[in-house]
């Protein structure tokens, strides 16, 4: 039975979905006005496995992540470069969907962008209008947090103990300035050219109107699980069950799943402290993907994670295992049945899918399912001599099962050889035969230094990828 941590109610909640085997997420996508940094990668990922281990479970789920091209930092960003809005944000959405591919993130079936919803936001400001809940200024349309009287019930904030401010006109801002916020900001000579007429006259939304307007639109105005990071809670999810609530006279949101931060080097991320990686500053240091993935999956969600080259080389090495681990499985080439050993590697998977399954169930508890994998994999490899090809393609079966949740394993194609390659190992085999220990030792380090380490075994040589 899944339980997960509801960030609303502060407790570990058993997961029911409104509807019985459907489930619909929400999930705080990026903002596409620079190259998203491995923080932002690390929040992606913990959706994607809670998304792959509910389809695991049995359910249907509909994902849908947004993709924020309007606020303050986009139309900076664009005025900055003397190019539209649409130039300035294109570049990093393309880098977005490039980076989430490098790094095994099933994509989610709705991408929707803030500017191609606006008439929904328009929509969802004039009922706040109507209702009495937003109020018009010479600068905006702005909420009154007065009219919700259940403000700060996710972060947990006090309003009383917070000193007044007055109206919060920016897209962000920090818990001492807790004020009404902007839906709609009226056009100012510094916006450029953007903005939009219909409505309310020249302007653009605020932030937190259109995650509430586009979750809405393909979710309904109730659904199950809203993710992000800690750093959303306040004020942006705050904000959005607000003005959400007010709109619709419904609960917003059933769970609320959020990740804590990303630590580099035990210090958090900063351009100043020179620790600011983006992943596409990673993958130029020649580091693999998925071991980067590796890394920001194998700590549980709601503890901080401390990302260091180190731990990435370990990551590295861990992945590079599990996957010359798999290799092998597919080269097993025994025929002859054993009714023994395939009782025991049954029982050996059935253990482990009940200790992973136990462990995910207990708010995703990543740690201990890997840990139960790792066990498998030690087990298996105890006897691994012993295996003939059905209780190998039993164990292949398995570990992909595994691996719809985890989405480590290799590719095909990322795992082959290039004629190049087979053809120096055919060429080292033969200086081999020939005992010219000379050339097999130049082609062995040259494979090395492609990535591609060889191992003699007494079936043969064997092959694997270690960068």
């Amino acid at each position: 039975m899944l339980k997960l941590f509801n960030t609303l109610t502060r407790r570990k909640e058993i997961f029911k979905p409104i509807e019985k085997k459907l489930v619909k997420i929400y999930s705080c996508g990026p903002t596409i006005y620079q190259f998203a940094h491995i923080g932002n990668f690390r929040a992606y990922i913990c959706a994607d496995i809670l998304k792959r281990y509910l389809k695991y479970k049995g359910y249907k789920v509909m994902h849908v992540m947004n993709i924020t091209d309007v606020d303050d930092k986009t139309i900076k960003g664009a005025n900055k470069e003397g190019i539209s809005l649409k130039e300035y944000t294109q570049k990093y959405e393309k880098a977005f969907f490039e980076d989430i591919a490098s790094l095994n993130i099933d994509k989610a079936d709705v991408y929707p962008k803030a500017t191609e919803h606006i008439n929904e936001m328009i929509s969802l400001i004039e009922k706040l209008l109507k209702n009495g809940c937003a109020y018009k200024t010479k600068d905006g349309i702005y909420f009154n947090i007065k009219k919700f009287h259940e403000y700060g019930k996710l972060s947990h904030i006090d309003l009383s103990e917070l000193k007044a401010g007055a109206r919060i006109s920016t897209d962000e801002y920090d818990k001492q300035n807790v004020q009404d916020f902007a839906l709609w900001k009226f056009w100012k000579p510094e916006d450029g050219p953007v903005f939009w007429e219909d409505g309310f006259g020249k302007g653009r939304p605020g932030w937190h109107i259109e995650c509430s307007a586009m979750s809405m639109k393909y979710l309904n105005q109730c659904f199950d699980i809203h993710s992000g990071g800690v750093d959303l809670i306040f004020p942006h999810h705050e904000n959005e069950i607000a003005q959400s609530e007010c709109a619709t006279g419904k609960k917003f949101v059933k769970y609320w799943i959020h990740n804590e931060h990303l630590l580099v080097n035990g210090k958090k991320m900063s351009k100043s402290l020179g620790n600011f990686y983006t992943l596409r500053d990673v993958l130029e240091k020649s580091c693999k993907p998925l071991a980067i993935r590796y890394l920001l999956l194998a700590t549980h969600y709601r503890q901080q994670l401390n990302f260091s080259f180190d731990s990435l080389e370990s990551a590295t090495a861990t992945v590079n295992k599990i996957n010359d681990f798999f290799r092998r499985l597919n080269d097993v080439e025994k025929e002859k049945s054993d009714r023994i050993l395939e009782l025991k590697i049954g029982r050996l998977i059935a253990k482990a899918r009940k200790e992973f399954a136990k462990a995910m169930d207990d708010d995703l508890n990543i740690s201990s399912g890997l840990a139960a994998f790792h066990e498998f994999i030690r087990e298996i490899n105890i006897i691994e001599n012993k295996l003939n090809k059905k209780t190998a393609k039993s164990i292949i079966n398995f570990v992909k099962e595994l691996d719809s949740v985890l989405g480590i394993l290799e590719k095909a194609e990322e795992k082959g050889l290039s004629e190049e390659e087979q053809k120096l190992i055919q060429e080292r085999e033969i200086a081999r035969k020939k005992k010219d220990w000379t050339k097999a030792d130049e082609i062995r380090h040259l494979l090395k230094s492609k990535g591609i380490q060889l191992d003699d075994t007494p079936s043969g040589v064997r092959w694997k990828r270690i960068n």
